[in-house]
């Protein structure tokens, strides 16, 4: 197996490239190297500028409009973002939603969302997880009762992200509650605007608001908004939970974060020199290293495998996910090592301490520390580290269940 790049795919990377250096605006590029949130305004128009260049759908085929490229492809420009870094096109929108409506969804869904999607012209969230419906989705109990041309929706949805800034949700929603768990489910599209939904916020533990709880009472919903069958929301949920896995690994964002490490650690003093010269500090930061390639090189294969066989989704993408997120959590607390007390911001969301060492004249560090705590949750979201080995233990080594 030749895991190497072709010639194409390097020129490739490089397009990509000089495409961030020449089009991203300054102002977002600044935010994203210091980790500070982007308004919504930014991330509309960023997106709007890759859906002029054709990318800001990444993973769409040409017939939903979008670029068509490999999976390879796909991996090179996501890597590219992250490291970059700049941000990625809304992934509710374009690796959730897009390739449900593209797959599920009716001729006149198709038609009329599928731009709007792309161009982020509605944008989307989720409404999946409930109280006491998490890790068990199948266990929701948000209901659906049908009432002519209507559904009407009663129930709560937790930890649903950026539904401040939505105007559509997509969720799940029981329709039948005689039938086993997860026959009796549907899959509906609801305008955030709906008279009964209200959107509370959630401030996460790294001070900002990007999840929420939604409450529904009584919203009325159109039958014309059901994407597939009613009661076969399951298999809509199963598909885009399973969808998107050429990226999971963020292997581009650890390379991110150790490089800031290693140059915040050069400006910090430490004994006769750096925090960088230090030999546990850099012996930690080749640790990381390593095991960033090895996993760069797992991804590839995975990536081949995908290739060869696009219509099944490889377990091995749970070894990602869980190796992914581990090293991205190391990578963090070695940068909250190397800024010390200026990782923690100041009093308002992120705003930079008063210098105190002489790495605060040339980094702004205040959102070091929230990084490494909310990084925590990535074990969690997105399949938790549990599922994702179950997974593995089953799928990969055929353990029984």
């Amino acid at each position: 197996m030749d895991l190497r790049f072709t010639e194409e795919e390097r020129a490739f990377r490089l397009e990509v490239r000089r495409f961030l250096q020449e089009q991203l605006p300054r102002g977002i590029h600044d935010k994203m190297l210091e980790h500070r949130s982007l308004t919504k305004e930014e991330v509309v128009a960023w997106q709007r500028v890759l859906n002029r260049r054709g990318w800001a759908t990444p993973s769409w085929p040409r017939e939903w409009g979008g670029p068509g490229w490999t999976a390879v492809q796909r991996y090179i420009f996501l890597d590219e973002l992250h490291q970059f870094p700049a941000p990625e096109p809304v992934s509710f929108n374009v690796s959730m939603i897009g390739p449900v409506i593209g797959t599920f969804g009716s001729p006149e869904q198709k038609a009329r969302l599928l731009p709007r999607i792309a161009n982020l012209d509605d944008w989307w969230c989720q409404g999946f997880s409930e109280p006491g419906a998490g890790s068990d989705l199948a266990a929701l109990t948000t209901s659906a009762v049908r009432e002519g041309d209507h559904y009407v929706v009663n129930g709560t949805k937790m930890w649903q992200g950026m539904g401040h800034r939505a105007d559509w949700m997509f969720a799940l929603v029981r329709t039948d509650p005689a039938a086993r768990k997860q026959a009796g489910i549907s899959f509906l599209l609801i305008d955030m605007k709906s008279p009964g939904l209200t959107v509370q916020p959630i401030i996460t533990i790294d001070g900002r608001h990007e999840v929420n709880t939604v409450f529904l009472d009584n919203v009325r919903v159109p039958v014309a908004n059901r994407v597939h069958e009613e009661n076969r929301g399951w298999d809509v949920a199963k598909f885009l939970l399973g969808n998107e896995r050429t990226g999971i690994a963020r292997i581009g964002m650890s390379k991110y974060l150790l490089r800031r490490a290693r140059r915040i650690a050069a400006e910090v003093p430490s004994g006769e020199g750096c925090l960088a010269d230090d030999p546990v500090f850099r012996r930690r930061a080749a640790e990381i290293e390593v095991e960033l390639q090895a996993l760069e090189v797992t991804q590839m294969r995975v990536l081949a495998g995908m290739e060869a066989h696009s219509d099944k989704p490889d377990p091995r993408s749970s070894i990602l996910k869980v190796k992914g997120v581990e090293l991205r959590q190391a990578a963090s607390e070695l940068l909250l090592r190397a800024a010390g007390p200026l990782a923690l911001p100041a009093e308002g969301e992120f705003d930079p301490p008063n210098p105190v060492d002489p790495a605060a004249d040339t980094e702004w560090a205040g959102t070091i520390a929230p990084v490494y705590f909310v990084l925590r949750a990535a074990s969690i979201y997105g399949g938790s580290t549990e599922v994702q080995k179950n997974i593995l233990a089953q799928a990969v080594l055929g353990l029984p269940k």
